[in-house]
């Protein structure tokens, strides 16, 4: 018998990768669970791979799959900050979509900064993703430079896969154009008018924008990661 938290990371991670194609941060499950660290997270993912619930698929970024779903589930699971609107009902039964072998090719728009913002889309070339880290919508390639982002699981050197959108809601990590000249990758959040984008680095500061400064160019879907 599971525990009701790893019941509600199970459903979770299975709702995401219905929704989305992608598994969540550790950000995420850790926020969605209300947990106060990540290692919490750690400890939940490790039990249901021991129990053969989820697997850890090798060589991906955000990389679980939903092996199985608890018989034992509990009547009333609560909700989490990426449970679906009104009207809509996660269909946790279905099994979680399988890893796809195809590959497709998406844009390379240069580095962007998980630091101080830099410069990005900088000239054009093309990098092979596997379609399983692709959602719905127009992608591109982004690569990161900086570590501001670590503790979100986003490191030096990673290619981060970007879902092309204007508009995000608190939160989210995204692709925000500063003053129309220099790109940085952070969370966004609205605070008293002005925009803020958080790091997930404790050795960052918050940067704070007017609204008609900050132009949000995608969300980010997903990651890959080079082992050298």
């Amino acid at each position: 018998m599971l525990t009701r938290k790893q019941h509600e990371l199970i459903r979770f991670i299975q709702l995401r990768l219905e929704e989305t194609g992608v598994s969540p941060s550790f950000e995420e499950m850790k926020e969605a669970l209300d947990l106060k660290s990540k290692s919490g997270v750690h400890r939940l993912i490790s039990a249901l791979e021991e129990r053969g619930f989820i697997r850890r698929l090798p060589n991906r970024a955000r990389a679980l799959e939903v092996l199985r779903q608890p018989e034992d589930a509990p009547s009333a699971i609560a909700r989490t900050r990426s449970a679906p609107t009104a009207g809509q009902r996660p269909a946790l039964g279905k099994p979680a979509p399988m890893p796809a072998n195809d590959v497709i090719e998406i844009p390379l728009h240069g580095r962007i900064a998980a630091g101080a913002p830099i410069e990005a889309f900088e000239g054009m070339s093309m990098l092979p993703v596997p379609a399983a880290l692709l959602g719905a919508g127009e992608h591109y390639a982004l690569e990161v430079s900086g570590d501001s982002m670590v503790e979100a699981g986003i490191l030096d050197g990673d290619f981060a896969l970007i879902r092309r959108t204007d508009a995000a809601r608190d939160g989210e990590i995204v692709v925000a154009l500063i003053r129309g000249e220099e790109a940085t990758l952070k969370y966004l959040r609205r605070e008293n008018g002005m925009v803020r984008l958080d790091p997930a680095n404790a050795a960052y500061d918050s940067q704070y924008y007017r609204a008609n400064e900050v132009q949000v160019q995608g969300k980010l879907a997903g990651l890959l990661r080079r082992y050298h």
